[in-house]
């Protein structure tokens, strides 16, 4: 069976607290691990995208507006739903890994870095699809 859920794949969560929200896959585990059975990947998404911005704002609520609320989750995968797109960010890589679960203190820095490299890859433009919430 091919590997569909390949670091950098963007991905739609399908059940819970996030369900509907975009996530990118960090690191995908297809065989398990000793705690979680079953396959599932480390995910980063958007849990608060950011909000509309137009040419006649001022720079602090321009600022303001582009904030993104990430989070970081260990996902199964009949829980995820593969997308065409991917999102090339070899810093998120070494962000994340699977001790981070275990401290808070870790999971909290993790987050505010990827919520640093999410937020500078909103303001370049570029892959605009993942910062825009789903319309359904």
């Amino acid at each position: 069976m091919p590997k569909v859920y390949k670091p950098g794949k963007v991905a739609i969560v399908l059940q819970g607290r996030q369900a509907g929200k975009k996530v990118v896959v960090i690191k995908q585990l297809d065989e398990g691990t000793k705690e979680r059975p079953y396959p599932h990947a480390i995910v980063a998404g958007i849990e608060r995208y950011p909000r509309k911005v137009t040419r006649t704002m001022g720079a602090k609520k321009l600022q303001r507006r582009s904030r993104v609320k990430p989070f970081i989750k260990v996902i199964n995968y009949s829980h995820l739903f593969p997308t065409r797109y991917a999102l090339e960010l070899e810093s998120l890589k070494g962000s994340v890994a699977a001790e981070t679960f275990k401290e808070p203190s870790q999971r909290e820095d993790a987050r505010k870095n990827i919520k640093k490299l999410l937020e500078e890859r909103y303001q370049t433009g570029k892959n605009k699809w993942f910062f825009q919430p789903l319309r359904f």
